[in-house]
């Protein structure tokens, strides 16, 4: 039973349609990991797509993706535009690669693909390449005022302003930032090697529950689990008479309707039979 999408295509012949499709607009063009990759003109790079886009044999129909790429140790146009396409009707994907630097602007190509447009703006937020053509080039990722861009490592570290809502403005207000340092704690020991501040909790760890529990204390700091014990109480002397007069026998009990002396000795049975 065959799939209901199509079969993924090999690269095998895409790069020779490229190439005649193509001419001298196509720089160089490689074939690696199962990719292939081409880098194309900067200047033609409108009618790369377009012709990418409507040769037979190629179409690429969709643009999947726009990814930037920054080299510093190129020196000369370090920066990287990778194009994403792919080809809904041979279920194929190929990337295109331009190069250029922060004053050269790369053509726009929100007039084939509008999706490009957010895509554009989010590189050169990220990496300050210029898109020619773009409409709406703003900042899409950063802060209003961000200086700087966040992939090519030149922003502050720190930044020069931070928002919050103001209740009393009713609205969010621009201040600069104030990195208060009074509550912070700094804590520069080596969490490998033990840390000798006492955590809450760790209290109840100090003395083994019972005789022979485990205890993470060293061998001359352990104490004996019944050091903290206190000494049980030694039972009092038993409660003894030395004579019948201590405990009242033989005595006559008191008469009907009499009360007893002391009112905790009860009469016996003997002495009301008397």
């Amino acid at each position: 039973m065959r799939a209901p999408s199509p079969a993924y295509v090999a690269n095998d012949g895409v790069i020779d349609a490229a190439s005649a499709a193509l001419g001298g607009r196509l720089l160089h063009s490689l074939d690696a990991v199962g990719e292939v990759a081409l880098h194309v003109d900067r200047v033609s790079l409108v009618e790369t797509m377009v012709t990418l886009r409507d040769t037979p044999g190629l179409e690429y129909q969709q643009l999947m993706e726009i990814a930037g790429v920054d080299y510093p140790d190129r020196g000369v146009d370090r920066f990287e535009v990778v194009y994403c396409l792919l080809s809904l009707t041979r279920n194929h994907r190929i990337r295109v690669h331009v190069q250029t630097d922060d004053e050269k602007p790369v053509p726009s190509v929100t007039g084939i693909w509008p999706v490009a447009g957010w895509l554009e703006r989010e590189v050169y937020d990220m990496y300050g390449v210029l898109f020619s053509g773009n409409a709406d080039l703003r900042r899409i990722l950063t802060d209003y005022g961000f200086r700087g861009h966040p992939q090519r490592k030149d922003f502050p570290l720190s930044g020069y302003v931070e928002l919050r809502y103001s209740e009393e403005a009713k609205r969010v207000v621009y201040e600069p930032v104030q990195l208060a340092q009074d509550f912070r704690t700094f804590d520069f020991m080596s969490p490998w090697e033990g840390a000798e501040y006492v955590l809450p909790g760790d209290e109840k760890a100090k003395l083994p529950a019972e005789k022979g529990a485990p205890t993470p204390l060293k061998a001359d700091e352990i104490v004996k689990a019944d050091a903290n014990v206190s000494a049980k109480k030694a039972p009092s002397d038993p409660k003894t008479t030395e004579s019948t007069a201590q405990s009242g026998a033989g005595k006559p009990g008191p008469s009907a309707g009499e009360k007893p002396a002391n009112p905790d000795v009860v009469p016996s049975a003997k002495g009301q039979n008397q």
